[in-house]
């Protein structure tokens, strides 16, 4: 069911690219926002992962670098049945974690300082294995795809707004319809963009659990990352708001609840979520008490407290 309504709201945020450029310019205009646009995702298709990785000032790391995270990943992209993706650290003290890549062949996880220092080795091990989830259900391309037809949306409607609004005949939209294209169109983009991100959250943190044999590793590991996103800033992204919907959780200030203006759902449905999983596959983890943040604090990820999961 999450895949048919991808699609349609992917169809529904094209419907309404075409529409902005028939608006404009009639058939012909429809047809050269389809040129544009279609230039402007063949550039995001070959060069969207190195861009949004230098705009972080993320760095790769191998087996000399950073073996355990390393080992880490290259065991969970085995039990995912992927290639081993390129390994990336931020040095950012918000938790935080992306994929990246236009395919399972080109893929990038990367992660925060932060993270690494505040979470449990299971805990990453849930986060990575979210992030592996996303690349083998290749909404890394998603969501590029969505995000640049929804930036060339909004292009469209600040053209409109001086095309249109000169116009007095009929071919046009006029000074009316321009004012209203150029806050409707966007608005409407931005609406869509997110309701394919949080649909595509659901479906990662269900994969990822799977791929973990641990829901409530993650759902541990989501409280966790929510909890220092409303107390760590990360100014990368909020100089960047457009790469919200990339991270697992969102790392702008300000964050809501599952509504419609929010890249991500609710942390807590996403737990409950897991809860629900776990309960499915019997597999508890840790108390559900851990979810919500209540559990001791537990040392690094690198130096274990607990017997280590089936991944490790």
């Amino acid at each position: 069911m999450s895949y048919f309504k991808t699609a349609m709201l992917l169809a529904g945020l094209t419907g309404l690219f075409m529409g902005v450029g028939y608006l404009i310019g009639g058939a012909t205009g429809a047809m050269i926002a389809l040129v544009i646009a279609a230039a402007t995702n063949l550039f995001a298709y070959w060069n969207s992962d190195r861009m949004v990785l230098s705009m972080y000032g993320a760095h790769e790391v191998d087996q000399n670098s950073a073996p355990d995270l390393v080992r880490l990943v290259a065991e969970l992209a085995g039990r995912a049945g992927l290639p081993m993706p390129r390994v990336f650290l931020m040095d950012e003290a918000q938790p935080n974690a992306f994929a990246t890549g236009r395919n399972p062949e080109n893929a990038a996880v990367a992660v925060t300082t932060g993270l690494m220092h505040s979470l449990s080795r299971e805990e990453l091990a849930g986060v990575i294995a979210h992030e592996l989830a996303h690349i083998k259900n290749h909404d890394t391309l998603l969501m590029t795809i969505t995000a640049t037809i929804a930036g060339a949306i909004s292009m469209l409607a600040q053209f409109g707004m001086f095309f249109g609004g000169n116009r007095d005949n009929n071919s046009g939209p006029g000074i009316i319809g321009s004012i209203a294209l150029m806050v409707l169109a966007p608005l409407g983009a931005m609406l869509v963009q997110m309701a394919i991100s949080r649909t595509r959250e659901y479906a990662a943190d269900n994969l990822g659990a799977r791929i973990v044999g641990q829901p409530m590793y993650l759902a541990s590991a989501l409280a966790k990352i929510a909890n220092a996103a409303h107390q760590v800033p990360n100014p990368e992204a909020e100089r960047n708001p457009a790469t919200a919907h990339m991270f697992i959780i969102n790392p702008l200030s300000g964050q809501g609840y599952d509504n419609l203006f929010t890249t991500h759902p609710s942390t807590e449905n996403r737990i409950a979520a897991l809860q629900q999983l776990a309960a499915e596959i019997g597999a508890g983890g840790m108390p559900s008490a851990g979810a919500r943040g209540n559990y001791p604090r537990r040392t690094p990820w690198g130096r274990p407290s607990a017997p280590r999961g089936p991944w490790g």
